[in-house]
């Protein structure tokens, strides 16, 4: 009996078991489905996107560092001023131990400065042998100071007349051919006129002493509003000053002979 019962319990089991298994299944919810949907996409999405293999990230300088950048740009800004006032010349000097190559003459500066300003530009052979030039010119007018005048003389034997002298000391350092007499010299195309306050030293200056219209004396610019002659009968070679009334009254202009192109 027992065993009977047993039986149709088991038979009955395996029915429902598979009647459930016949049955359909529960209605699927729409909303999770497209929520699935979608998140499969993204993943999708995902993978397709190409991967950076560089990142730039924006470094952040600590406080420290900051104190340490500021403090070194001071540093390049002070020297910078420091080496700027510094001349190269000197610059050389105190590199190759040479003193006398930062000592320059107060007449060299003036050279160079002065060819600054008018464009020039010279190799440094060429600029030696202008200064050179310009040296010979000076030593010839100084050795003859103290020396008679002689109307029509150019020569230390004979002595000089103020024209004589500048030829003398010019006719051999200039390319062009020198004129002999004082108004040729300030007529002369190859010697460029001069303004007063623009005078250096080497340049003509011209005077007109017996009013007849022309240039009728010339002398030598030595500098610092000096200048060089040969006067007249009776006197020596002498050392003038420009600013006297006699010569401000009887002034006419100047000329630059020596220039660098001018020099042979």
């Amino acid at each position: 009996m027992r065993l009977l019962i047993t039986l149709f319990i088991l038979a009955f089991a395996q029915l429902f078991f598979n009647v459930a298994a016949a049955s359909p299944h529960a209605p699927v919810n729409a909303s999770s489905l497209k929520a699935e949907k979608k998140s499969a996409r993204e993943d999708e999405r995902r993978k397709r996107r190409p991967v950076k293999t560089t990142t730039t990230k924006k470094s952040r300088l600590t406080a420290v560092q900051k104190f340490k950048l500021k403090k070194q740009s001071k540093t390049d800004v002070a020297l910078h001023k420091t080496t700027s006032k510094k001349s190269p010349l000197k610059l050389s000097a105190k590199k190759y131990g040479h003193q006398r190559l930062a000592k320059k003459t107060p007449e060299i500066a003036v050279d160079d400065e002065a060819l600054a300003l008018t464009g020039i530009k010279m190799s440094k052979a060429h600029r030696q042998r202008y200064q050179k030039a310009r040296e010979t010119a000076m030593t010839k007018l100084m050795g003859q100071l103290g020396k008679p005048y002689q109307w029509g003389g150019a020569s230390p034997h004979t002595g000089f007349d103020c024209s004589g002298l500048v030829w003398y000391a010019y006719k051999d350092l200039v390319k062009f051919k020198l004129p002999r007499t004082a108004n040729e010299m300030y007529h002369l195309r190859d010697a460029a006129p001069i303004k007063r306050e623009m005078l250096e030293k080497g340049d003509l200056v011209f005077f007109r002493i017996n009013n007849r219209g022309t240039a009728d004396h010339v002398g030598v610019y030595l500098g610092n509003g000096k200048f060089i002659q040969s006067p007249r009968t009776g006197k020596d070679i002498q050392i003038s000053a420009l600013g006297e009334d006699y010569w401000q009254k009887h002034y006419v202009g100047a000329r630059r002979m020596m220039t660098p192109k001018t020099i042979r």
